[in-house]
């Protein structure tokens, strides 16, 4: 069994570390703007751009046309988006994870059906390396948009996991609605990690699985 957890949601902090790198970038400009709007505004149409795109698009021509559409729809200069989107991924390796994620990880890790832990993420592959989780699983089992030329929430990105994995069993953490939802309806048995500002898609499948806490992951897919 291979184990995948989500990136940016189930394993780390995101909202929080961006967040501090846009508050740092409005101070600067003397912008009358938190952190958590900027990021959360970005971060929406981070969700509909990924939804939408298609190879040969990448992950940093997404995020930056997001970042485009937030500093249009808050009144910013949308030429500024580009130097600021490097500057965000700059930050990245200060970015903390979640408490739990630590000794989380590494309880699933241990088990004797687990064969290795990675990622599976709408990111590109050298971002994933500057960030926190990244130390903590198998840097062969890092799943990424890139890698598997698909993003998430399509279905193609869980079916070409599945692929990447064969004959392994893979089973993927999630925490963001359209992740868990994703992940179930292409078939593969998710586990809900339920993070703050997350909830479980009302139209969708509901996760057979779900926990509140890190530590608590092996425990269930140990019963899987």
């Amino acid at each position: 069994m291979i184990v995948t957890f989500d990136l940016f949601s189930a394993l780390t902090d995101t909202r929080t570390g961006a967040s501090r790198t846009f508050a740092a970038i409005a101070a600067e400009r003397g912008w009358d703007l938190s952190g958590e709007t900027a990021y959360d505004t970005w971060d929406g149409h981070n969700k509909v751009l990924q939804r939408e795109a298609r190879p040969p698009t990448g992950f940093r021509e997404v995020s930056r046309t997001a970042l485009e559409a937030a500093y249009a729809d808050l009144g910013l200069d949308p030429a500024l988006a580009p130097s600021d989107l490097a500057r965000l991924h700059e930050t990245i390796p200060d970015w903390p994870l979640w408490r739990d994620v630590a000794a989380g990880v590494a309880a699933v890790a241990g088990l004797d059906r687990v064969t290795g832990v990675g990622l599976l993420s709408n990111v590109d592959d050298d971002l994933a390396r500057l960030t926190r989780a990244h130390a903590l699983v198998d840097p062969d089992l890092v799943l990424s948009s890139q890698r598997l030329g698909a993003f998430k929430p399509s279905a193609e990105i869980y079916t070409r996991a599945v692929d990447a994995v064969a004959p392994a069993r893979l089973v993927h953490v999630a925490a963001s609605a359209r992740d868990v939802r994703g992940a179930l309806e292409a078939g593969i048995t998710a586990v809900r990690l339920a993070r703050p500002g997350h909830v479980v898609d009302p139209t969708g499948p509901r996760p057979p699985h779900e926990v509140r806490d890190a530590t608590e992951l092996a425990a269930v897919v140990d019963g899987l």
